[in-house]
């Protein structure tokens, strides 16, 4: 099972230890885009730091990001696992689980990202601000531009087994599996449904929908579970006491789309 998780915007302070290592980085099919999104980063944000600022769109509380992000090739590196420290990588708890469970996640969980395309939570990275959504000056939108590198490793990337897909819109838009691929795929969506007069409506609320999806991943770490297809997945998470409806694909090469609807917010 493949786990495709969006990363977060706060992350842990750099690291003590070395810097980045680009070569050390898993998926090393995308060294160069690696390379080229790197270059013009560090290049924009030792530069001009208003344009950088608007660039990155950055409120003046975050303009102290500009800085690190120029100084990304020395700044001390950390596992990804313990960089991304979000509402879905909270509730997640990477450094609260079982070693069976942390070795599951090394091997299952590939995050997205603006500027690395994607990494596995033990690859050494910086902290770093640049959302996919952003329009680098030599490259354009990121989320087009990983589009060709993503496609040309992903595929491999996935295997043979299930690709549960937990990423948000601008990060799905790097990457959109295909052909047999998208057969053995699935989307989650969290939905709030509430009871008002009588009448039942739902509604996508952000951080919880983050926290859920945290906790779903966790749970299939720490019971092992690997189911190989989407189907079996929705049994696997009704199993483990959630709500789940699913809807399979109208025809071939789409993935399975789930809706985990939740009636508590926490």
């Amino acid at each position: 099972m493949l786990v495709l998780l969006p990363p977060s915007e706060g992350k842990a302070p750099a690291g003590r230890g070395a810097p980045l290592k680009p070569e050390s980085l898993s998926l090393p099919g995308l060294a160069d885009a690696r390379a080229a999104v790197l270059h013009e980063l560090v290049e924009l944000c030792a530069g001009d730091t208003g344009k950088a600022q608007e660039v990155l769109g950055l409120s003046d509380g975050l303009r102290g990001e500009i800085a690190k992000n120029a100084e990304l090739r020395t700044a001390g590196a950390r596992p990804a696992g313990e960089l991304y420290t979000g509402v879905l990588y909270d509730a997640l708890g990477l450094a609260t689980l079982e070693s069976a469970a942390r070795r599951r996640a090394r091997q299952s969980l590939l995050v997205f990202s603006g500027l690395w395309g994607a990494v596995r939570i033990g690859d050494r990275i910086p902290p770093y601000r640049c959302s996919m959504g952003v329009k680098l000056p030599g490259l354009g939108a990121l989320g087009a531009y990983w589009r060709a590198p993503m496609e040309a490793v992903m595929p491999e990337a996935a295997g043979g087994g299930l690709v549960l897909d937990l990423r948000s819109s601008a990060y799905a838009a790097a990457w959109k599996p295909k052909g047999e691929v998208a057969g053995r795929t699935a989307t989650v969506r969290v939905l709030h449904s509430q009871t008002v007069n009588g009448v039942e409506k739902r509604s996508v609320v952000s951080h919880f929908n983050k926290a859920t999806k945290g906790r779903i991943v966790r749970s299939l770490l720490e019971t092992g579970a690997s189911p190989r297809t989407p189907a079996a997945l929705v049994e696997v998470l009704r199993d483990l006491g959630h709500v789940v409806e699913a809807q399979p694909p109208a025809s071939a090469g789409r993935a399975w789309a789930l809706d985990v609807v939740v009636t508590e917010i926490h």
